[in-house]
């Protein structure tokens, strides 16, 4: 016969291993918010040594190809199916070449901070999307984080201000590829939910890194490089790009996604603290105001879908 003792401490022992490994996802979404946010002042390291924004993210995709790509062959997940091909083909082009290229053009033009709050737009575009092609309905709270979005958007455009003490300013260029880069983001949940069930992230990764190189090479001028710029090259692939996104879904093993996702958004305010640090960028209070207003909308939009999931 069981001892009521021993029961109760199985169950205390299970409540514990339980939020040890909850610590551990959040742990490691953590971990990865803040390497996603190191892209943007990591890669102005590389510009600064004298390499353009559109090599800096073939060399990105490049070496990460080589990091995803080994680590696809040690788990022996190389293979796609054909008819998965013009779809993969398509993600490698806006998941890779205008994703990249957008992200560090924005970078380049408006800096590393205003560029990770551009970033997450995406949701709004998700939503956007998900209207036309899925036909999802438009709700009240989708609604409000659209408006809350574009007046994010308008705040951080107006009130950036000087965003460093080096002297760049926001220019319209510059919004409009920070903008592309969020919409090439959001397309990464519409692929990754057409993909998930099928394929890991290394042999996805392992085909639309090389496919979304290539787009690049046209408008790559190749410069010679320092060690220093090989140093950020390399931090950019293996740091915040493939550890990245592996603590991202290990924390997912032991998360639910709104947790995990609402985790996330810390990216762009890492990247606003260590380009803070590390570059003297900063925002007018209108600037800051704005940012503020585009991570009310995510958490909106990730609350609306939590509760959507939880009535079904």
């Amino acid at each position: 016969m069981e001892q009521p003792g021993i029961h109760r401490h199985l169950k205390i022992s299970g409540r514990v291993l339980n939020q040890l490994m909850k610590l551990t996802g959040y742990g490691c979404i953590i971990i990865a918010a803040a390497l996603w946010g190191g892209i943007g002042p990591i890669s102005k390291l590389a510009f600064q040594e004298g390499i353009l924004p559109l090599e800096v993210a073939f060399w990105r995709a490049v070496l990460a190809w080589g990091f995803f790509g080994t680590h696809a062959l040690i788990k022996n997940q190389t293979r796609i199916q054909k008819r998965d091909m013009p779809a993969v083909i398509i993600f490698g082009i806006t998941g890779v070449t205008l994703f990249y290229g957008s992200y560090q053009m924005a970078v380049n033009s408006v800096g590393a901070a205003l560029a990770a709050v551009l970033l997450y737009t995406a949701p709004a575009w998700v939503a956007t999307m998900s209207r036309i092609v899925f036909k999802e309905p438009m709700t009240r709270l989708k609604l409000t984080a659209l408006v809350l979005t574009m007046a994010g958007v308008t705040g951080v455009s107006l009130g950036a201000g000087e965003l460093n003490l080096s002297g760049i300013r926001p220019s319209g260029p510059g919004i409009l590829f920070g903008l592309l880069a969020g919409f090439c983001y959001a397309l990464y949940y519409i692929f990754g939910k057409h993909f998930s069930d099928r394929y890991s992230s290394p042999n996805l990764f392992l085909y639309i890194l090389p496919i979304g190189a290539v787009g690049l090479i046209p408008w790559v001028p190749f410069t010679h490089k320092t060690l220093t710029a090989w140093a950020a090259l390399i931090a950019l692939a293996f740091l915040s790009t493939y550890i990245a996104y592996y603590l991202y879904y290990m924390g997912l093993k032991h998360l639910e996604p709104t947790r995990a996702a609402i985790m996330a958004t810390l990216e762009p305010v890492m990247a606003g603290v260590i380009a803070f640090f590390w570059w003297d960028e900063y925002f007018t209070p209108l600037g800051y105001a704005g940012s503020f207003l585009i991570l009310m909308s995510v958490a909106i939009m990730i609350w609306e879908g939590k509760a959507v999931s939880s009535k079904e």
